[in-house]
């Protein structure tokens, strides 16, 4: 028998994560999925290799989907923080991708609402995929955010 396998959620650890919530739900229009999350215990204590941790927060269904995945949003009570903030070319995880009718617009929005501008806004014909206008942006704890929208 194989295994299925479908992808769930990224994690995004938050400052805040209520703001932070608050900035995807208003510029992207992402849907909290209840109940929030409020984990403590020996079993997340096991699992994070963290004592006496205790996570709160809450997902967040994509536009454009109706079950998942999700952006897990989540705010630890014991916290490490960065020598630096993020930039584009870290290793791991480096972005998440919006696809938006104008980027613009999107952009101006995602400032509106705390975030920044990364780099320039571009323009591009990509031979065999067609244009892309894309940015890179920011989210108020300076989580970096890929708006694009392609053309035939």
């Amino acid at each position: 028998m194989e295994n299925q396998i479908v992808y769930s959620h990224t994690n995004l650890i938050a400052k805040n994560w209520k703001k932070l919530a608050e900035f995807y739900i208003n510029v992207f229009g992402c849907k909290p999925v209840y109940p929030e999350r409020s984990l403590s215990g020996n079993w997340l204590d096991k699992l994070t290799n963290i004592k006496n941790v205790h996570i709160k927060g809450i997902h967040l269904k994509f536009p454009g989907f109706t079950d998942g995945p999700t952006l897990e949003i989540f705010e630890y009570n014991i916290r490490i923080n960065r020598d630096k903030p993020p930039v584009i070319n870290y290793f791991g995880f480096g972005h998440i991708a919006f696809k938006v009718e104008n980027v613009e617009q999107v952009l101006n929005e995602l400032i509106e609402h705390g975030g920044n501008k990364y780099g320039e806004l571009v323009t591009k014909e990509i031979a065999g995929l067609g244009t892309i206008t894309v940015v890179y942006a920011q989210d108020p704890e300076g989580n970096i955010i890929e708006l694009q929208k392609w053309y035939k």
